[in-house]
């Protein structure tokens, strides 16, 4: 636009000076056909516009936005309209405790109140992207700095409407899951309606008061001391029970043996053992008399 301007000054510029009487005038028409071409080069700068990937272009004639968007690539368009390129691809917003981390310096973590008038301290961090269908209305209505007059407020608000159904402990534990969904189905409807949509929320960190902290800490190394010991006391009754099957098994055999064995048995397997002896190449046996017990001389000392 500033080329055109500058192209047709130059070309009137160039008019006033060929009716002037002066030497000046013989060089109106070179004058004239550089703000000519001015005038062409502004056109076609301002006619052509080139939006990158990743971005839209939305269009302003007057102060007035367009409800047509402009995609990734070269587009020709008025060159009076102004075209403003805004970001569509996630973006993260991060509320932290730790300095510098989140979007704003300093301490930006969200402090709440619990359903037991506990004070909480929660790190989040918000996934969101630009709907680009709704883009020109979101130019309209809120303007390019959507961040601080939607995301941030809007967020901070729901997470401190919805932890006033929670306990403390309850956040910090079993309900941390069910929280998160819960302020994530509020917070996604506030951005669809003003053109924004949220992808994910992620809560980083839930810091609890130092007390509460260690009365959790206290009722964890209890549970873990209760299930060492429930572990040990099935460790020993397992063994007690081993003992008893053993000595159950030790009372069956040798009563088995007390009430199988008989003299004529017993006789039959002393007589199997003197067989075994006597093919050994190792002793010699000898009989002596009516002793059930022989007598084993062994040959390597003869």
């Amino acid at each position: 636009m500033l080329l055109i301007i500058l192209g047709v000054t130059v070309f009137l510029a160039a008019s006033s000076l060929h009716k002037m009487q002066s030497p000046l005038p013989r060089y109106s028409s070179i004058i004239r056909i550089v703000g000519s071409i001015l005038v062409v080069v502004g056109i076609l700068t301002s006619c052509v516009i080139q939006v990158d990937a990743g971005t839209i272009g939305v269009k302003s004639l007057f102060g007035k936005i367009q409800n047509d968007v402009l995609y990734s690539g070269l587009h020709f368009i008025n060159p009076m309209v102004n075209v403003k390129e805004i970001d569509v691809r996630t973006q993260n917003y991060t509320m932290s405790g730790v300095h510098d981390e989140g979007a704003q310096s300093g301490d930006d973590a969200i402090r709440v109140l619990t359903s037991d008038g506990l004070e909480v301290v929660i790190d989040l961090t918000v996934l969101y992207r630009v709907q680009a269908n709704q883009a020109p209305k979101l130019v309209r209505e809120t303007g390019l700095d959507y961040k601080d007059k939607i995301v941030r407020p809007i967020t901070r608000t729901k997470i401190r409407d919805n932890s006033v159904y929670y306990t403390a402990i309850d956040l910090y534990s079993i309900k941390r899951d069910e929280f998160q969904a819960r302020i994530y189905k509020t917070i996604e409807g506030n951005f669809r309606l003003r053109g924004l949509e949220l992808e994910q929320l992620l809560i980083r960190n839930i810091t609890l008061p130092n007390r509460v902290k260690a009365a959790i800490e206290e009722k964890i190394n209890a549970e873990q001391e209760a299930q060492k010991m429930f572990f040990v006391l099935q460790k020993e009754k397992q063994e007690a029970e081993r003992k008893r099957v053993e000595a159950q098994g030790i009372a069956d055999y040798q009563r088995i043996i007390n009430t199988g064995l008989t003299s004529n048995q017993l006789q039959y397997e002393q007589i199997k053992a003197m067989k075994e002896i006597a093919i050994s190449q190792n002793a010699k046996v000898i009989v002596m008399g009516n002793s059930r017990t022989p007598l084993i001389l062994d040959s390597k000392n003869q």
